[in-house]
C-alpha cells in the first residue's frame, strides 16, 4: 500500500474529491460480496493510509492500521445505515484505530516528512518560497526547516494535528471532518486556526 501524495486546499475548505458512489457496492458488501468490499478497498486504500501515516509518522504502523481499519469496517458493515458516505465512515474507524493505537505508544518517537506535509499560501508565502524556491537560502535552511517542522507537527495536540492532517493535507471540507472526529464544523475551524497559529508561531524565525 503506497503512501498518496498530500494536497492541500485554500478557503473556503476545499471540497472532498468527486469519487464514484460506493452505494452499490456497500449493498452488495452487505450481502456477503468480498469482491465489491474488495474495490470499496481498492478506491478508498490510499487515502486511508494517508490519514493512518500523518498521524502516526510510522509506514509500517500505517500500513497495520489501515488494514485493520478495513477488517473492521467488514465486521461492522451491518452496522452502517447510509447516513453519510462510505468514505467518512471508513475514515472514522481508522480515524479511532489510530487514537487508540496513540495511546499506547506514546513513548515512539515518530518522524514527518517535510515533503509529507505541503504547507502552502494559505499558511504563509515565504514558508512556501523558503520550501519550494531552489535558492541559497533553501539549500542552507531545508534541513534545519524539516527538523523544526517535524518538532512542531509532534508538539500539536491530536485533536489539532488531525484537523491539519484531515484539512490541509488530504483535503477534506469542514463538515466531513466533523463528522470524522465527532464534533461540530465550528469546533473544526477553531481547533484549524489554532494549529495553523501554532505553527507559524513555531516556524517564526523562518518566516522572516
Amino acid at each position: 500500500m503506497k503512501e498518496p501524495p498530500s494536497s492541500t486546499g485554500q478557503e473556503p475548505a476545499p471540497a472532498a474529491p468527486e469519487a464514484p458512489d460506493d452505494r452499490p457496492l456497500v449493498q452488495r458488501a452487505k450481502q456477503g460480496d468480498l469482491e465489491a468490499y474488495d474495490e470499496l478497498i481498492r478506491r478508498h486504500q490510499q487515502r486511508i493510509y494517508g490519514l493512518c501515516y500523518h498521524l502516526t509518522a510510522n509506514h509500517e504502523d500505517a500500513n497495520d492500521l489501515a488494514q485493520d481499519a478495513f477488517i473492521k469496517g467488514w465486521k461492522a458493515l451491518s452496522s452502517f445505515k447510509g447516513d453519510s458516505s462510505f468514505y467518512t465512515w471508513i475514515y472514522r474507524v481508522a480515524y479511532n484505530s489510530c487514537l487508540n493505537h496513540l495511546k499506547t505508544r506514546r513513548n515512539r518517537t515518530p518522524h514527518l516528512s517535510l515533503n509529507d506535509l505541503d504547507f502552502q499560501t494559505e499558511h504563509d508565502p515565504d514558508l512556501v518560497a523558503l520550501i519550494s524556491s531552489r535558492t541559497p537560502r533553501r539549500d542552507a535552511d531545508l534541513g534545519e526547516l524539516q527538523k523544526k517542522l517535524n518538532e512542531s507537527i509532534l508538539k500539536l495536540s491530536e485533536e489539532h494535528r488531525t484537523v491539519v492532517v484531515l484539512h490541509d493535507v488530504q483535503g477534506l471540507p469542514h463538515d466531513e471532518i466533523a463528522k470524522i472526529v465527532g464534533c461540530n464544523p465550528g469546533t473544526v475551524r477553531s481547533r484549524l486556526f489554532y494549529a495553523r497559529q501554532q505553527l507559524q508561531a513555531w516556524l517564526s524565525e523562518f518566516l522572516k
